[in-house]
């Protein structure tokens, strides 16, 4: 049997040159693991939107005309029971606790406390509670770096009976979620991992064809933290890439495995020797992993084109997981099997051993597959009712992010904040900065206008007061405007866009001056509408890729059509029990996870991309066996058949795993995470159970032939068929012609 492919020719080629090619794999990850060790330098825990808004050229202009580089502020917190300002031993302990701080020269640029400044607004209404604001040395992209001393400082200081010192800033705060985080990541890889294995080994039966997948898949990870670490040195990603590259690689390259060993394992149980299995494996679900990490790739792309770096982090560290997954999958896996050979099969566990033959129609998903063929209609209706029905919530969504006040109760960051919150302004570490460019401006109309600005501010409640600062030359002005609010919360949003819509734009209009609103909350504002703006360009592009590229594959228009509904309604159905979970609460608590005020707004439209990628896996995978049958018989209800009951085990197994390994993370304690395991974990397992089980095989059978149907006027199109050549003498040819035509 000749190569009908490059797939058949890899994998021929790679166990023909075994050892050479597990050699040169050795050594890759050799250096790919050196170079991961770097990773942390490439990482940032802010978001930062890479196009123009006002929000980044307010913070421009703040840098160039009157502050300089900008610091972070960390505010340390002195709470006593009983004392108050007034008392001797307070002011002692506050002097104390100011002159160490100021001794931490390579932290601290500097710091006072309400002793220095007399200010009213950094003491509480009952005088017990005080603030210390420190401002900290480098920007504030290096706060949670630079941090630590202070950190520890206050963590370390025993201010004596009934006071209590606590620091809060942005530095202090990131620097405990990437340490929930990494504790998180340990969390999830472990759970994941453990239940991975199992599964695995329920599906093979022996231990060592289940190791093989879970080595793959630590091979894609290493190298793709590797790769984001070389380029870390040029570009900063999010902190959420490493997080993001392990649930993927676990997912990807765990599931591409599975597809290749069972169906070697398939062909070698049927009489073949090992080369020629691996072959056949290679020509069949190598093929079907390839297209399947073609369209991963694809959905995210889409991601890359959205100016901000949290989502182009998260489509990086993603598709260079699934390059290296497939990569390994086309080439390391089948030299690994011909130097395993017969030995796949070693290490047996009792029990558990089976290898069913694909015409076995005895099984459970063989017995769901002939009721939904007998009663399409009925079955497909009542499916889609159900995946519309989970997808309503979704319409009560509401897009933010996650603050301080999410985190654990017990952790340092929000107890801090709850004390800010209740006893001062919460939004006070990161005030709304309205920048005011003077230069050729009318100067009297301005200043009017600050005058008024300052009025509207007091008379709102979304703000508690403000400051203003002009710079030695007078053409620059900054009002600083602390929130009554967190500045991560739905509150302080509105206040941003009342600040700009209301006051700012029809007030400044006719002075001549250029003005913008700067701070966190205003950038949080500016993501929201980069978010809108890109949202149907990404749908667009994902969803118009996928279509040519499944248009070719398969040869029809109806498969691809039929595909996009599909992941469209499970992507629907996840946004909606997400939006139950989360925001509303259902089933927050009996599951562990916090209930939110809003999802996050970066999540949708990375889950869509995602999902509808990993979707394709098993769509991809399913619908390759029912076209290789239909290929060889032209019967498309028996194929519809074949190619779910022989694709169950592997399909079963693999969804488990991706659910088991997103559930890992979704047990942690970041907000964030929990949301994106529990979306992508939930979306799989509708994608595994009520997509393929109950929608495909009824759509399928009710278009019969028509399902392969591609236009005359389309016949030039390449033939990358999943299946591989076959020939043309088969049932399917002469069929397929005629279904063609219909």
């Amino acid at each position: 049997m000749g190569p009908t492919g490059i797939t058949e020719r890899l994998a021929r080629a790679s166990a023909g040159h075994a050892w050479l090619v597990v050699g040169i794999w050795i050594v890759g990850f050799v250096v790919m693991a050196a170079a991961a060790t770097q990773v942390g330098d490439a990482l940032t825990t802010g978001f930062s939107v890479l196009s123009e808004p006002d929000s980044a050229v307010g913070a421009d202009l703040l840098e160039e005309r009157l502050r300089g580089e900008e610091r972070a502020l960390e505010i340390i917190i002195v709470q006593s029971e009983g004392l108050t300002v007034e008392d001797g031993a307070y002011q002692e302990l506050v002097a104390g606790i100011v002159e160490d701080v100021r001794a931490l020269e390579g932290t601290v640029a500097s710091a006072v406390s309400y002793f220095d400044t007399g200010a009213s607004e950094m003491v509480s209404a009952d005088g017990t509670t005080s603030l210390i604001q420190a401002e900290l040395k480098g920007d504030a992209v290096e706060a949670p770096d630079n941090v630590g001393p202070l950190v520890d400082y206050v963590h370390d200081l025993e201010p004596g009976d009934g006071f209590e010192v606590l620091v809060f800033g942005p530095g202090s705060a990131n620097r405990e979620v990437q340490e929930i985080t990494e504790r998180d990541l340990q969390t999830g890889e472990s759970i994941g991992i453990s239940i991975a294995l199992i599964i695995l080994l329920v599906v093979f039966g022996t231990l060592v064809a289940a190791v093989l997948p879970l080595l793959l898949a630590i091979v894609a990870i290493v190298g793709a933290v590797g790769v984001t670490a070389l380029f870390g040195q040029m570009w900063s990603f999010s902190f959420f890439v490493v997080n993001i590259i392990t649930m993927i690689g676990l997912a990807v390259g765990i599931d591409y495995a599975l597809f290749i060993v069972q169906r070697y394992r398939e062909e070698y149980a049927k009489g073949d020797d090992v080369n020629e299995a691996i072959a056949k494996a290679g020509a069949t679900a190598s093929r079907a992993v390839l297209f399947s990490g073609a369209t991963v790739v694809i959905a995210l792309l889409g991601l890359l084109l959205i100016p901000q770096n949290i989502y182009r982090s998260i489509a990086f560290g993603s598709i260079v997981v699934v390059i290296f997954a497939v990569l390994g999958a086309l080439t390391l896996l089948p030299a690994v099997l011909r130097l395993l050979g017969p030995k796949i099969n070693r290490l047996s566990i009792p029990g558990l051993r089976r290898q069913h033959s694909p015409d076995d129609d005895s099984g459970f998903w063989a017995s769901v597959a002939r009721g939904v063929m007998r009663r399409p209609v009925l079955s497909l209706v009542l499916a889609v009712g159900v995946l519309v029905a989970l997808a309503i919530p979704a319409l009560t969504i509401n897009a933010g992010f996650s603050g301080v006040e999410t985190m654990p109760e017990d952790s340092e960051a929000r107890q801090a904040f709850d004390v800010l919150t209740a006893d001062f302004s919460a939004g006070l570490s990161a005030p709304a900065e309205v920048v005011i460019d003077r230069v050729g401006a009318d100067q009297a109309a301005v200043d009017t206008e600050i005058e008024t600005l300052l009025g509207q501010i007091e008379a709102d409640e979304g703000f508690d007061f403000a400051t203003v600062e002009t710079n030695d030359a007078g053409d620059f002005t900054l009002v600083s405007i602390s929130l009554a609010t967190a500045a991560d919360g739905g509150a302080a949003y509105e206040a941003i866009r009342r600040l700009r819509t209301d006051y700012v734009e029809p007030g400044f209009a006719g002075t001549g001056a250029s003005v913008y609103v700067a701070g966190r909350s205003a950038e949080a504002v500016d993501m929201f509408d980069l978010i809108t703006t890109y949202t149907p360009i990404v749908f667009a592009f994902v969803l118009g890729l996928s279509f040519l590229l499944l248009m070719v594959v398969f040869r029809s228009i109806v498969v691809p059509i039929k595909a996009i509904l599909m992941n469209l309604l499970s992507v629907g159905a996840t946004y909606g029990v997400l939006t139950l979970v989360f925001q509303h609460g259902v089933g927050a608590d009996l599951l562990g996870f916090t209930q939110v005020e809003a999802i996050e707004a970066w999540l949708p439209l990375m889950l869509f991309a995602i999902l509808f990628g990993l979707s394709m896996d098993y769509h991809v995978f399913l619908l390759s066996r029912i076209r290789e049958r239909y290929n060889e018989t032209g019967d498309n209800t028996a194929s519809v058949a074949y190619g779910v009951r022989s694709t169950a085990a592997v399909i079963t197994g693999a969804a488990l795993i991706m659910v088991a390994v997103f559930g890992g993370f979704a047990l942690g304690d970041n907000a964030s995470l929990q949301q994106m395991g529990f979306g992508l974990g939930f979306a799989i397992l509708l994608d595994a159970t009520i997509i393929r089980s109950v929608v495909v095989p009824a759509s399928m059978t009710l278009l019969g032939g028509a399902n392969w149907y591609l236009p005359s006027w389309l016949e030039w199109l390449p033939h990358l068929s999943i299946e591989g050549e076959r020939d043309d003498t088969t049932p399917a040819v002469r069929a397929g012609s005629k279904a063609t035509a219909a």
